[in-house]
């Protein structure tokens, strides 16, 4: 390679370095034509940049770069290299799973450089996929802080209506009461029906010997 394409793919690399600050070294050797075909659409589609790189070539803009921890994964620049250039930290990494369950055995996970850490080993896959953005972690410590006021104002509306029955079955009660209260004076006339006979009938036996008294003389 002349001096001036190196130049050129140098740049390039480092290019993608600023405008991407994830990526991930991977082997994609042995892929078909059609396997490799699928892998560039489903790049695509996920907003990865696939690019295979010479392993010369990646190693001097990692040595560039003034991140010194960067410059470990030159050791994982051996055999055919292919760099996946994301803005999600997660996104290669489930890619990855995903044709491997469509029974891919490549892309493999050499390396990966993601949220300013730096990641070496095939084993480390499973660890890159869950990994989230700072988006989804401030959204799930936000659920975590709504979480608890949600279940005081739950309890708190239950309290309340809780209380409203009780009031209302409250007031419900002296009303279906009251008519037993008034039952007994509807017995009143009846205890004075005998007491008038009584006390007329000594009034009438006066007034008789009163009457027959003239009759005498």
């Amino acid at each position: 390679m002349k001096k001036e394409l190196k130049a050129q793919v140098i740049e390039s690399i480092s290019a993608q370095l600023k405008a991407y600050p994830n990526f991930y070294v991977t082997d994609i050797a042995g892929l078909n034509a059609s396997q490799t075909s699928k892998l560039r659409r489903e790049c695509f589609q996920a907003g990865i940049v696939l690019n295979v790189v010479k392993n010369t070539l990646f190693a001097h803009v990692l040595e560039s770069c003034e991140n010194e921890e960067i410059k470990s994964l030159k050791e994982t620049l051996v055999g055919n290299t292919a760099i996946m250039y994301t803005e999600v930290p997660s996104a290669p990494g489930k890619l990855i799973k995903k044709l491997q369950k469509e029974g891919f055995t490549k892309p493999v996970v050499k390396g990966a450089f993601v949220q300013e850490c730096v990641f070496i080993g095939e084993d480390k896959l499973d660890m890159l996929a869950s990994i989230k953005t700072k988006e989804e972690l401030i959204g799930d410590i936000i659920a975590l802080l709504q979480s608890p006021i949600q279940r005081v104002v739950s309890a708190l509306e239950n309290a309340s209506e809780g209380k409203a029955d009780d009031e209302k079955i409250g007031s419900a009660k002296p009303a279906a009461e009251a008519p037993a209260a008034e039952a007994p004076a509807a017995e009143a006339p009846a205890e004075e029906a005998p007491a008038a006979p009584v006390e007329e009938a000594p009034a009438a036996e006066a007034a008789a010997p009163a009457a027959e008294a003239p009759a005498a003389e």
